[in-house]
């Protein structure tokens, strides 16, 4: 028979509905009966015993929140009878000890990737033109026009067709035109075989914020260049901006000093013209991919993968299936000697201690502790505490509070030692997990783990959302079996097995690593590639959760 509830730890004193329930209903559990008060949608909790104004409230073993008023055994749980609170951290205390899992299947398994001098691999090879400051944006839309639909790299015009349609069939009176579908345009014929496209980044920053926020756009910029998946990149700069040149360079010799790729920064207040910048700089391009072109694609092995571990949309399922499911994902590969990335520090709010005391050494775990704090200080001077951070959609299907949701978010980092802690946009290069200072939205998230060199994003959603990344695949998986039935388009892996009782979290870890090798070698295409979902948000730091 089907579990129908779920206790996530044996000092939980909630239980977790895996159904809809109604008020009356005995729930059976562990031997205890349990009387609900009220109904208990699927992905809410309910009490286990009766609680009074102060309690504690428990889930995964860890504090959550604290009741608000007196909760009856079997009632359920709100954000009117509960608030936030979270479990206060310090230094590591002790010697961390791991048992990673079983590698054995994939210890000489390989990926075909692109093979960069600076001894990285990338899963994708494309040409980036990016603007060091928002007022070249016109000017990198007009070499996306050029470029794009003229060698061959425009996605599909789906909606085109269909609008010249409508106007055809309005010009000559009919009145049925609302019947007619999207079709595509034929895509015309691709000059350069291997590279997978041009990447052209738009952004509202370089000038007229903090200092602060241009330097970190212009290390972004250079963790984008530096990155494995791209082979060289052309740069507009105005000229007067905060986020200079000189600064763009710098931050590629911190990344890599014998940097090598082809990179062309071309200025438009030293041009004879704006139209002579946007010619050479199209010429300047076309050789690029010409050589990015010779790229071909040869056997690497997995410790070369870097994989970003993100949730967004999360529901009340998200810390049971998807994100453990991925977290199993990350513990393979930390096994394995590749790179993992977990981000969104105000969702790692409350179990800050786990992190710290998996800490390869006091260092590491210091320096979780200090980014911790000062974006949370920073958070709070603008009336954006941690507990604000669950959405309204979050509440809706079960996440409560910031420390509830948080709990759930980090079993995406799975087990295994945190091995570094990046403040943004500072670049990965330590083996196994690697924390990362970013804020939970989505875009700026998945944009900084990108930045800092993730190859490939594995992102889970309970409610659906179509984030994608320009340079970097990102694998949708859903918390939940409706989700991935419902918005199938943008859904590439379903763990709703897990909550169903049908899979174990690491037979699902397992499956996602073998998609994960199948989408690095070029062999699968996720949905938001499909898609053309190419997002690119810089973090303006202190502002977002």
């Amino acid at each position: 028979m089907p579990r129908s509830v779920l206790q996530l730890d044996p000092r939980d004193n909630v239980l977790i509905a895996l159904i809809d329930f109604k008020s009356g209903e005995e729930i059976e559990f562990s031997g205890q009966t349990y009387v609900l008060t009220n109904n208990v949608p699927a992905k809410h909790k309910f009490a286990m015993r009766s609680l009074t104004p102060g309690d504690n409230i428990i889930m995964y073993g860890v504090l959550v929140g604290r009741a608000m008023k007196a909760i009856a055994a079997g009632e359920l749980l709100t954000t009117g009878n509960i608030h936030h609170q979270a479990a206060d951290f310090h230094e590591q205390s002790g010697e961390f000890h791991w048992t990673p899992p079983d590698i054995s299947r994939w210890k000489e398994k390989t990926f075909l990737g692109y093979r960069r001098s600076d001894g990285q691999v990338g899963t994708r090879n494309y040409w980036l033109v990016v603007p060091l400051v928002f007022c070249e944006n016109k000017n990198i839309q007009v070499l996306k026009q050029a470029l794009e639909e003229e060698l061959g790299f425009a996605s599909p015009q789906l909606y085109r067709q269909q609008v010249a349609e409508l106007a055809k069939s309005y010009r000559e009176g009919r009145t049925a035109a609302q019947d007619i579908a999207a079709a595509p345009l034929p895509p015309r014929q691709r000059l350069f075989d291997n590279v997978d496209g041009i990447r052209f980044l738009l952004h509202e920053g370089g000038c007229g914020g903090t200092r602060e926020d241009s330097n970190n756009l212009c290390g972004l910029i250079a963790g984008y260049i530096h990155h494995p998946n791209v082979a060289g990149a052309t740069v507009l700069s105005l000229g007067c901006q905060h986020a200079q040149i000189g600064i763009l360079r710098e931050e590629i010799r911190k990344r890599n000093p014998t940097f090598d790729k082809p990179l062309y920064i071309l200025e438009q207040q030293r041009s004879g013209s704006e139209a002579a910048m946007v010619s050479e700089a199209i010429r300047q391009t076309f050789h690029g991919l010409v050589e990015a072109d010779k790229a071909r694609r040869t056997p690497a092995p997995l410790s070369s993968l870097c994989v970003g571990l993100k949730c967004g949309g999360s529901d009340g399922f998200s810390g049971i299936s998807a994100n453990p499911a991925i977290g199993h994902t990350a513990d393979l590969l930390a096994s394995l000697g590749g790179r993992t990335i977990l981000s969104e520090f105000p969702e790692l709010c409350g179990v800050e201690q786990e992190f710290i005391n998996r800490g390869k050494s006091h260092a590491v775990g210091s320096r979780f502790i200090q980014l911790m704090r000062d974006y949370a200080a920073r958070a709070a001077a603008v009336g954006s505490a941690f507990e604000m951070n669950p959405s309204p959609g979050n509440m809706r299907d079960g996440l409560l509070t910031d420390a509830m949701k948080s709990a759930g978010a980090a079993k995406k980092g799975g087990t295994s030692p945190m091995t570094a802690v990046l403040d943004y946009p500072e670049y990965s290069t330590e083996p196994g997990l690697n924390l990362q200072c970013t804020p939970g939205n989505d875009v700026e998230c998945v944009t900084a783990q990108v930045g800092a060199g993730a190859s490939v994003v594995l992102f889970t959603s309970g409610l659906g959302t179509p984030t994608g990344n320009p340079i970097a695949p990102v694998v949708k998986l859903s918390t939940n079996s409706i989700l991935a039935q419902r918005m199938h388009d943008i859904i590439d892996i379903d763990t709703g097995a897990i909550v169903a009782g049908e899979k174990t979290i690491q037979r699902m870890g397992e499956d996602i690593l073998d998609l994960v090798v199948r989408v690095a070698s070029g062999e699968v295409r996720t949905k938001a590639e499909v898609k053309a979902q190419e997002d690119f948000i810089p973090w303006k730091r202190g502002v977002s959760l």
